[in-house]
């Protein structure tokens, strides 16, 4: 479980089997699709349905005076402030999803020997900032008078896209670098919606959010430099 691979008896590879290789190459060649059509008729299928659907919810109408009076003033200046509602409430939930999974990779982390405190101490630093910019963004979102409570689009999607980095990190058979390797990936994302979410601030006519964000960019500039050094560290181990 130590290592990221292992020779062992995987018989997926086709040159594992070179006669049943040729019988399923001849198969194709020999037997076709019972079902008329091609690639194209599915991309025509894909479109219709896109076209037929609807949108993946909605951003709730402010729930308080104060916030209905915001968004009214936002647009009459012809600003979106569904947009940028749209979009904390995407990193809200992303970070919500961060605090857990850092929490399922100290999990796994502690359950392997040859983890070392330096590890836990590291991805713990980091879970606790992920939580810290969770509570940032709820604030955030209570300023423009939303409410953080509320699924906007967005962050249904992203919670989507969350799930498999999660699975990876939940899954008993995957080890320290396959986990740290799946941070990587989100670290990437976390990095750069960052960066994009104080422009949309700024650009929407919220200074004073966007300048309490620039904390947060700066952490998670320092958790993709660690996340990366862990995997280079455990990675580089291995071999040597």
């Amino acid at each position: 479980m130590a290592n990221s691979a292992k020779l062992g008896t995987n018989f997926t590879g086709v040159q594992m089997s070179p006669k049943d290789t040729k019988r399923l190459l001849d198969a194709v060649n020999e037997i076709h699709p019972d079902v008329p059509g091609d690639s194209k008729g599915l991309m025509m299928e894909r479109a219709t349905r896109a076209e037929e659907a609807d949108r993946i919810g909605s951003v709730p109408v402010p729930g308080s005076a104060k916030g209905m009076l915001k968004s009214t003033f936002d647009m009459a200046l012809g600003k979106s402030p569904e947009l940028l509602v749209d979009k904390l409430g995407e990193r809200l939930a992303f970070e919500r999803s961060g605090v857990r999974m850092y929490d399922a990779m100290i999990a796994k982390a502690k359950a392997i020997s040859m983890a070392d405190s330096d590890l836990i101490g590291v991805l713990q630093h980091i879970r606790d900032e992920e939580f810290e910019h969770m509570n940032m963004v709820a604030e955030a979102i209570e300023t423009l008078g939303a409410d953080p409570t509320a699924q906007t689009p967005c962050a249904d999607v992203v919670g989507v896209k969350s799930m498999g980095v999660m699975q990876v990190l939940t899954d008993p058979r995957t080890n320290i670098a396959q986990g740290i390797n799946a941070l990587l990936t989100l670290e990437l994302e976390d990095n750069a919606a960052w960066e994009l979410l104080i422009e949309l601030a700024e650009a929407g006519g919220h200074p004073r959010i966007a300048k309490g964000f620039h904390k947060a960019k700066e952490q998670e500039d320092d958790h993709l430099i660690k996340i990366k050094t862990l995997l280079r560290r455990d990675l580089i181990r291995q071999v040597q």
